[in-house]
C-alpha cells in the first residue's frame, strides 16, 4: 500500500528531521555572526557567541596610580585607589574580582583580600572584592605604576560602537557606507539588464517560429557550461578596445553576458510550459506578439523572473572576481563590499567584532531580498519539469 498514489510515506519524519537539520546548519552561523556583530572584542576573546546573554570571565591588564599618587606613610610609600573607576580603560563596578596576580606568568595566583608581592618583596599590593587596592614599595615608586592582572566575572555587554566604526566612519579603509551603496550600483543594474535582455529572448525561443530557433537554443544551453573565468579576459580586453575601460558599464555588461544564458534557459522552460490556447486566442484577437509578451507573457511568468534575480541578485551582490576585473580602480573609488571585507581583513585581522559587522552588513540584504521572493523559487526552478 506504500506505493499507492496519494498515501502518506512512512519515512515523512526523516525528512521533517532533514529538513529542520539543514534549516539550523545554515542558521546557526548567521545568527553567530548577528550575535557577535554586537558584541566588544573583550567579549569575543572570552566567549563565543552562544554565552554571549551570560556573564563571561575575563583577564584585564591594569595599572596601580603612580609616584604622583604615592604618599609616603614612615618608610613605605603607599598609592591607594581604585582600580575598577581609576583609569578610562577599567572595566567599571559592574564586574566582579575573582582573582588577581601581579605577573603575566600566573594571572590568577591570588585571592581577592591576599597581599600580592613583587620580586623581592620590596612591593607589595592588597585588592579586595569592590577594586579598592593598597600598594606599598620601599622606595618612591616609577611614575606609571606596577601592573595588575584581575580575573573577573564580566556581565553581558552588547553595543552599536562596531556598526558606527563600520558604517560612519568617515573615508576611512574601515568605512562599509560607501561600499554598500557602490554594490548597490553594481546589482542593481547588473539584475534588471539580464532580465530584460533575457525575457524578449526567451519568448521568442518559446513562441516565434523562425530559422535557427532549434540551434539557438541549443547555443544557449552550451553556454551555460562555459567557465566564467575563461571569458574574462578576452572580455576585459575587448572592453578596453572599444572604450569603455574598468567601471560600472564595464561591469553591468560583464554581468549581463554571464547571466544571460541561465537566465534564458529558465525564462524559455517557463514559458513554453504556459497554455498555447491563451497565446492562440489573442493572435486571432488581433493581438500583436509585443502585446502578447507585455500583456500576457510578462504577468504569468513572474515567478520565473522572481526566481532568476534572486539568483542574478545574490550572485552579483557576492561577487568579488568580476568586480576586481572589470571594476577596481586604483584609487578604490568604486570598491564593493566583498573587497571592502577582504581589505579589513588585512587592516583587522584580529579586530572579530569589526569583521563579523562587516560580513553581516554584507548579508543582511540578500537575506531581505531572498526571503521576500523565496516563494517564487521553487516554482520558478521547476519550470517546464512536468508536461
Amino acid at each position: 500500500m506504500d506505493n499507492i498514489a496519494g498515501s502518506k510515506s512512512s519515512l515523512t519524519w526523516a525528512v521533517h528531521i532533514s529538513v529542520a537539520a539543514l534549516v539550523f546548519l545554515w542558521l546557526f552561523p548567521t545568527i553567530g555572526l548577528f550575535v557577535s556583530s554586537f558584541r566588544t572584542a573583550d567579549q569575543i576573546s572570552s566567549s563565543g557567541w552562544w554565552a554571549s546573554l551570560f556573564p563571561a570571565e575575563q583577564t584585564i591588564q591594569l595599572r596601580t596610580g603612580g609616584g604622583d599618587a604615592a604618599v609616603q606613610e614612615g618608610d613605605l610609600w603607599v598609592v591607594e585607589g581604585n582600580l575598577l573607576v581609576d583609569h578610562e580603560d577599567s572595566p567599571g563596578t559592574d564586574v566582579t574580582l575573582t582573582r588577581f596576580g601581579v605577573s603575566s606568568r600566573d594571572v590568577s595566583a591570588y585571592a581577592i583580600g591576599e597581599t600580592a608581592e613583587f620580586g623581592d618583596g620590596a612591593e607589595t599590593v592588597t585588592l579586595s572584592a569592590n577594586g579598592d587596592y593598597r600598594y606599598t614599595s620601599t622606595e618612591e615608586p616609577g611614575r606609571r605604576g606596577q601592573r595588575v592582572f584581575i580575573t573577573a566575572e564580566v556581565p553581558p555587554e552588547f553595543t552599536l560602537g562596531n556598526y558606527q566604526t563600520i558604517l560612519f566612519s568617515g573615508t576611512g579603509q574601515d568605512n562599509m557606507a560607501k561600499a554598500f551603496f557602490n554594490t548597490l550600483t553594481v546589482t542593481v543594474p547588473a539584475t534588471i539588464i539580464p532580465i530584460v535582455v533575457a525575457a524578449f529572448a526567451a519568448y521568442a525561443l518559446a513562441w516565434m517560429d523562425f530559422p535557427g530557433r532549434a540551434l539557438l537554443i541549443a547555443l544557449v544551453v552550451a553556454l551555460l557550461v562555459v567557465p566564467l573565468q575563461l571569458a574574462l579576459i578576452p572580455l576585459l580586453r575587448l572592453h578596453l578596445g572599444i572604450g569603455i575601460g574598468k567601471g560600472y558599464l564595464g561591469v553591468w555588461l560583464a554581468h549581463t553576458a554571464f547571466g544571460l544564458p541561465l537566465a534564458i534557459y529558465l525564462l524559455r522552460n517557463y514559458m513554453v510550459g504556459l497554455p498555447r490556447d491563451i497565446i492562440e486566442n489573442a493572435k486571432v484577437d488581433g493581438a500583436t506578439d509585443f502585446q502578447i509578451f507585455t500583456k500576457i507573457i510578462l504577468p504569468l511568468s513572474f515567478p520565473a523572473l522572481a526566481s532568476f534575480a534572486i539568483f542574478q541578485f545574490l550572485w552579483t551582490w557576492n561577487d568579488l572576481l568580476v568586480a576586481k576585473v572589470f571594476l577596481i580602480d586604483a584609487t578604490g573609488s568604486t570598491t564593493v563590499m566583498t573587497n571592502q571585507i577582504v581589505e579589513l581583513l588585512g587592516t583587522r585581522g584580529g579586530n572579530w567584532e569589526i569583521l563579523a559587522t562587516a560580513a553581516f552588513v554584507s548579508i543582511a540584504v540578500p537575506l531581505v531580498v531572498f526571503f521576500a521572493m523565496q516563494r517564487y523559487l521553487v516554482r520558478g526552478l521547476l519550470a517546464g519539469s512536468v508536461k
